[in-house]
């Protein structure tokens, strides 16, 4: 809670710190807020440590001061506050009280809290930033700029007061060199202030740098709590670059961590889930268009007819009497079916493959599956109304982005070439299970179409 080093990615014993009979103070909450902010494993130990001091029946006050902060720090303000007022009213129980209090919204009450805590000895600096951050997130922008201007010249200088400045000038549009100058100064004196990385984050997107404000924002959410803000606009500058994944994830830090008890939840969540829903629409159509460039590449590869390459006189009269006049003629034939043609040796055999190999294709590719111990199920050739069902590209289908990745695969292009394929032979594409068989079943359906043998 009192901002004097940068995060650290070091495990922390967190039972240790609130359970145990040491001493406990700021720097104590910082350690273990920084190890939230960067080791997973610290949630669950923190969650653990909370439920033990809870069920503790004869719980001192200084207890109640370690469970205030560590219900604070899993964001369940609200029993915080609670835990904290029957604590033993030390400068540490009565910040984390203020931060409690300023997470529920309750300005007042927690700007009670940090004069108090200031009075009883904690770091002043920290307490007036507190202040003025509670002022500023309330609106109370004019407020807020008192409190800083009354501070004296060595609280000024400190690292969360020259952020505590900078977003009230960044809120309230203040010269942006001024505010860059403060923001500089705030992270030269602790380079994972979470505020001022925040804030360089976000003139930084405004001014459309969009590496150093992604920079600035990755390195803000080192520090427990994550914000709302940086969460989205950074989701916002992944989905810029295209990198959905990355942005959905920040989404869901919301739709997952946010406390229920934090002002302004529900709003947020709404945010976030629209966001998500648009970033995985997003998502879905750029492998739409990824497809569909990599579909029209493999058939004007398909199409090259096998006489513009360099070919021995023997394997070009094998391939002439075996009818095989394109790329695709010779990507659905199997070996099998080249080795059994008179003459077309093992040197062929190899020379086909390296030529097929230089435009990424393999022989047999895209052959039909050979009949095994069991005959293929007979295909019942479409009568002339199907003919134009069948001629449809079987992106029409509108399939799931896995089903389609498997059609593509298999080199399937329409829809035809979708229903004389058997559910055996979708089922043997890598990643492709029941459920999208299922699908794919459902969405021939529709059109009063079935897969060869159903």
């Amino acid at each position: 809670m009192h901002a004097s080093a940068s995060p650290s990615p070091t495990t922390v014993d967190v039972r240790e710190l609130l359970a145990g009979s040491g001493p406990f103070g700021p720097d104590d909450v910082r350690a273990i807020a920084d190890s939230l902010g960067t080791n997973p494993a610290t949630h669950r130990e923190l969650r653990l440590t909370v439920q033990e001091l809870q069920a503790a029946t004869d719980r001192s006050p200084a207890a109640s001061v370690r469970l205030g902060v560590g219900l604070y720090l899993l964001g369940r303000s609200s029993e915080a506050v609670a835990a904290l007022k029957a604590g033993d009213g030390s400068a540490l129980a009565l910040f984390a009280l203020g931060l409690a209090q300023s997470a529920l919204g309750a300005a007042d009450e927690a700007k009670a809290s940090f004069e108090s805590a200031s009075s009883s000895g904690y770091p002043a600096a920290a307490c007036t930033a507190a202040i003025a951050n509670t002022l500023r997130a309330a609106g109370r922008l004019d407020e807020a700029t008192a409190v800083l201007d009354a501070a004296s010249g060595d609280q000024a200088e400190a690292a969360a007061l020259l952020a505590a400045r900078a977003a009230v000038g960044v809120e309230s549009s203040a010269p942006v060199e001024e505010a860059f100058a403060q923001l500089e100064k705030a992270v030269a004196a602790d380079p994972g202030e979470p505020l001022a990385l925040f804030c360089l984050g976000v003139l930084h997107d405004r001014l459309g740098n969009d590496d150093e404000a992604i920079d600035c924002y990755q390195r803000s959410l080192q520090r427990y709590p994550a914000t709302v803000g940086a969460l989205i606009n950074l989701g916002l500058l992944y989905e810029d670059r295209d990198e959905f994944s990355k942005a959905q994830e920040c989404y869901r830090r919301i739709l997952d961590g946010l406390p229920l008890d934090a002002p302004g939840r529900d709003e947020a969540v709404a945010r976030a889930r629209l966001f998500m829903k648009d970033s995985a629409a997003s998502g879905d159509r750029l492998l739409d268009e990824q497809e569909q460039r990599h579909r029209d590449r493999l058939e004007q590869i398909m199409t090259l007819p096998v006489s513009d390459f360099e070919l021995s006189v023997r394997s070009r009269n094998c391939l002439a009497k075996m009818g095989i006049q394109t790329l695709g003629d010779l990507a659905r034939t199997s070996e099998a079916e080249v080795l059994a043609s008179k003459n077309f040796g093992e040197t062929s055999l190899v020379e086909i493959k390296e030529m097929l190999a230089g435009k990424g294709l393999s022989l047999g590719q895209f052959a039909e599956p050979t009949a095994a111990a069991e005959p293929q199920p007979a295909f019942t050739e479409p009568v002339e109304e199907e003919t134009e069902i069948h001629g449809l590209p079987v992106t029409e289908l509108n399939l799931s982005v896995r089903a389609r990745k498997c059609t593509t695969k298999l080199g399937i292009t329409t829809i035809g070439e979708l229903v004389r394929r058997t559910g055996e032979d979708l089922m043997e594409c890598k990643n492709f299970g029941v459920t999208s068989l299922n699908e794919v079943r459902e969405r021939l359906a529709e059109r009063g179409l079935k897969l060869r043998g159903e």
